[in-house]
């Protein structure tokens, strides 16, 4: 598992540069233009379903849920689905020892990997901006990853089995962006009407928004958070076990 993360790591290597830039430009930009701009008029006609946060406090937290969902979605679909194709780097683990879990773990872990240090950096951004404290900052970010792993894993075990790659643009596109928009990132739930709230609360990245928010601001009460965290704990394990399946069925085709 170790030797696969370690080809995944050394391949990031050459590419971390970009992904850096990414990972602090964008919570920066975003907190500036949405979290203060945006926010600075939203704080002037206050809206009571925020409690007294201000806008930028509520929204924070909730793009960090959401930018955990898409840096684990983009890690483990086009490029488990490019690994897994016939000239991919999983047909070159197929001489060696390496069974498909050891496979699917070592990318897992990266992917993990990723998550949490992209999410740390949006950590680091909003502690600079005064929008976590000190001492919520580590909770905060395990919730990020958390997130990030409900999505990451049945990600990779519909993945590996995908033979055309365009078929990761129409989920992105169909699930992704749409989860991304309607699921209380920019806006309290609360507001919307109650068939339509309590069909978006089942989604796992409404879930972790009000995880990463409640533990952020903190409002984290115990019953919603031991079930916010069970519920995405859930969705990775199960995801899990499909990717074992998965990544056995299609790399011993």
């Amino acid at each position: 598992m170790l030797r696969v993360f370690e080809y995944w790591f050394m391949r990031y290597r050459r590419t971390w540069r970009g992904t850096a830039v990414i990972s602090f430009a964008n919570p920066l930009l975003f907190l500036i233009g949405i979290g203060a701009g945006l926010g600075h008029l939203v704080d002037l006609h206050s809206s009571a379903r925020m409690g007294d946060a201000s806008y930028a406090a509520f929204f924070a937290p909730g793009l960090l849920a959401a930018a955990a969902m898409q840096t684990a979605f983009l890690e483990s679909s086009w490029v488990v689905a490019t690994a897994a194709m016939p000239d991919g780097a999983y047909q070159s683990t197929l001489p060696t020892p390496l069974d498909p879990e050891e496979v699917m773990a070592g990318h897992l872990l990266f992917v993990g990997f990723r998550v949490i240090t992209s999410s740390a950096a949006f950590v680091i951004v909003m502690a600079c901006f005064g929008l976590v404290s000190g001492a919520r900052s580590p909770w905060v970010l395990l919730s990020a990853a958390l997130t990030g792993l409900a999505f990451a894993t049945p990600a990779a075990a519909w993945s590996v089995g995908v033979r055309v790659l365009r078929k990761g643009n129409t989920v992105f596109r169909m699930v992704i962006m749409p989860m991304y928009m309607f699921s209380g990132t920019f806006f309290a739930l609360s507001q919307l009407p109650r068939p339509l709230r309590v069909l978006i609360e089942a989604l796992p990245l409404a879930q972790g928004v009000e995880l990463c928010r409640s533990l952020s601001l903190g409002t984290a009460a115990a019953g919603p958070t031991a079930a916010r965290i069970g519920y995405l704990g859930a969705l990775a394990v199960l995801g899990f076990v499909l990717a074992r399946l998965a990544y056995r069925r299609r790399l011993h085709a």
